[in-house]
């Protein structure tokens, strides 16, 4: 890799991240093509990442679609995900100075936070092993809002929404002026929610530090190490609610990356099919930032004294070509549990994500895909606020939170 220059190493550390990130492939002829196409265009992607403040976010925002060969249908394929590239007359997402402490965001005196007990904490990591010099990169940490000066944000009451779709701020705010219907029943012998993952082997840091090893592809085979850790602690603080919930623990994108949306469609419609009285489904993901100078970000406030990693909410905006005639309700739900989370412990949520695409969103009434934290965490902080929100997911569900 030495031969290729500044330029080469700039790929080869992007190339590396969206392997480790949410490219890792373990069916490589499936991906033959549009590897050859990432890397035939070396150029852009190096141009990208040299960028002020420049970021390869997996949020799944998959924006730059002449990364891909035109003739493949993205939304079905699971291809990498694609740069973050500001819009013209719009700054990045991520500060051009990322080293800012977390947030403490312990709740304020009357929060709604108060009738909500910090769970216990679940579990240290301990020191971390000793990381040969050569594979330490910088591990930052940030708490990001939405409130940047920036024309894509949307405040909506304590949230925030990040909009990446061709609706203006306006409309985005009248589609907003309506409250979500989803409304669970309580105690209900029927599951109302299913949990699942599309990308069920992705996963943290091992370690809380500030340098990360090179040489990790944050996935792991084992359930209780990766996002079905964390889909299971969500699960469990609903169901300790009252709310019957399905958590499905299907590793969708393993043995093949490829496809994932396909197979985890498959799973949801079987449950659909068992069980009617399904509303709501959840894909729990992790996201992931790599900065153009090899260091991740790990999105992280302070609940309680403790290192909680940031949520995020992707949301669906149907154009009309998604067939997601319930964009509405599933965006305002997003937002209106985004608020409720905020009011509790600000800080706590990132912007929800609001997107034209598809991400199997539009198989129930109420379908969401939540981004907890980054690869740059651990799988501590995720359950963590796995837990914290839990609970306030399971109130804004049944209709005891504000609307």
């Amino acid at each position: 890799m030495k031969e290729l220059g500044t330029h080469g190493t700039t790929l080869a550390r992007g190339l590396a991240a969206l392997l480790g990130a949410g490219l890792f492939l373990f069916a490589w002829p499936a991906v033959g093509p549009a590897l050859e196409a990432l890397l035939g265009r070396a150029t852009l992607l190096s141009a990208a990442f040299a960028m002020p403040g420049g970021a390869l976010d997996t949020a799944r925002q998959r924006y730059a679609p002449d990364l891909y060969q035109p003739d493949q249908n993205r939304e079905d394929m699971d291809l990498p995900p694609l740069l973050d590239l500001p819009q013209s007359g719009e700054s990045s997402s991520l500060p051009d100075s990322p080293h800012a402490p977390p947030k403490d965001t312990a709740p304020a005196p009357g929060s709604t936070a108060s009738r909500y007990p910090l769970p216990e904490w679940p579990g240290e990591e301990g020191d971390p092993p000793e990381i040969p010099e050569k594979y330490q990169e910088p591990l930052l940490s940030r708490t990001i809002t939405g409130e940047e000066d920036n024309s894509a944000f949307c405040r909506y009451r304590e949230g925030w929404v990040r909009n990446y779709t061709t609706l203006t701020i306006e409309e985005v705010a009248q589609v907003l002026e309506q409250p979500a219907k989803v409304l669970l029943e309580e105690n209900s012998p029927e599951p109302q929610v299913l949990i699942y993952h599309t990308h069920t082997t992705e996963s943290y840091e091992a370690y809380d530090g500030e340098v990360y090893d090179s040489r990790n592809n944050w996935r792991s085979q084992d359930n209780t190490a990766n996002m079905a850790a964390v889909g299971e602690a969500l699960a469990q603080e609903l169901r300790k609610a009252g709310i019957g919930v399905i958590h499905d623990d299907t590793q969708h994108d393993y043995p093949a990356y490829n496809g994932a949306y396909d197979r985890s469609a498959a799973t949801i419609q079987r449950y659909l099919e068992q069980y009617p009285t399904i509303q709501v489904a959840i894909d729990v993901h992790r996201d992931a930032v790599l900065y153009d100078d090899g260091s991740v970000l790990k999105t992280v406030t302070e609940v309680g004294g403790r290192k909680a990693a940031q949520l995020m909410v992707i949301a669906p905006y149907d154009d009309g070509t998604l067939g997601i005639p319930g964009w509405r309700e599933n965006f305002r739900f997003g937002a209106g549990f985004t608020a409720a989370v905020e009011e509790a412990y600000p800080g706590l949520m990132r912007p929800v994500f609001f997107c034209t695409r598809g991400y199997n969103l539009g198989m129930t009434p109420d379908s969401l895909l939540f981004e907890f934290g980054t690869n740059g965490n651990t799988l501590s902080e995720a359950v963590y606020t796995a837990r914290l929100t839990g609970p306030i997911l399971a109130d804004y569900l049944l209709g005891k939170t504000e609307r």
